[in-house]
């Protein structure tokens, strides 16, 4: 492989830029699964008809696995709120019609994601077999839906384009599932940063998608509850508020 820009590094993998390809180069111990598994939900996207980076290829590069997606050029949508917070309002607006825009599709075909909530829930040993059990009964009561769900939108994964086009990245976590449970997810990682933030983007989601600000708060505690076994930037101690304040029952 030719040499590339380190642009994102973690634990289990290395994202570099090459001139017309993003690539993901996973560690030797990452599952061959998990590899295979995340370029299947980005060609299962690609057929809705969102328009995201295309999948190129997957490959072995010196004893690695590798995803190579189609390079998009611009800035983060992050980036772009940092710099230019005078204009907040109308970043939002764009960043929640890009997020109905995807809830819109349906990919009957990707994980089932009130499936993955039940069985990260049920795995994580961070809570009691009661609290477990009281969310499982509240999962298993909200709406079935079979929208397609990012499962991991935020600004970072957003590139907005010299033409001002935004397009969502990284669809490593994407699921068929309930856009209330995206949403949550959105707003968790919104809050991790920044209260205020989290509170415009809530606002505005769901002003725009005509959803009552109490339906997507039913949806906190179980998706925070989900994340609880992951190694991520969303801490224990965070999560457990949100699990500790919300009335599940």
């Amino acid at each position: 492989m030719e040499q590339g820009k380190l642009i994102v590094e973690r634990p289990y993998k290395k994202v570099y830029r090459l001139d017309k390809s993003i690539v993901k180069i996973f560690d030797r111990t990452h599952p061959k699964s998990h590899v295979f598994n995340e370029a299947l939900k980005m060609a299962r996207v690609e057929e809705t008809g969102l328009a995201i980076p295309k999948l190129q290829k997957v490959e072995h590069v010196d004893g690695q696995w590798a995803i190579f997606i189609e390079y998009k050029e611009g800035k983060t949508l992050e980036e772009m709120m940092r710099v230019d917070p005078a204009n907040m309002d109308k970043y939002m607006e764009d960043f929640v019609d890009l997020q109905l825009e995807i809830h819109g599709k349906e990919a009957y075909l990707l994980e089932n994601g009130r499936d993955k909530l039940a069985r990260e829930i049920q795995s994580t040993k961070e809570l009691d077999a009661t609290t477990r059990y009281d969310l499982l009964t509240r999962l298993e009561s909200m709406p079935r839906h079979s929208k397609l769900c990012h499962g991991d939108f935020n600004p970072s994964n957003v590139i907005v384009g010299k033409n001002g086009k935004l397009t969502a990245i990284d669809w490593a976590h994407a699921v068929t599932g309930n856009g209330g449970a995206d949403a949550a997810m959105t707003y968790l990682l919104f809050a991790l940063e920044d209260q205020e933030m989290a509170k415009l983007y809530m606002k505005c989601y769901c002003r725009k998608s005509d959803t009552a600000m109490q339906y997507v708060q039913q949806w906190l505690p179980l998706v925070a509850a989900a994340q609880l076994g992951k190694k991520g930037a969303l801490k224990k101690e965070f999560l457990m508020n949100w699990i500790d304040i919300m009335d599940y029952q």
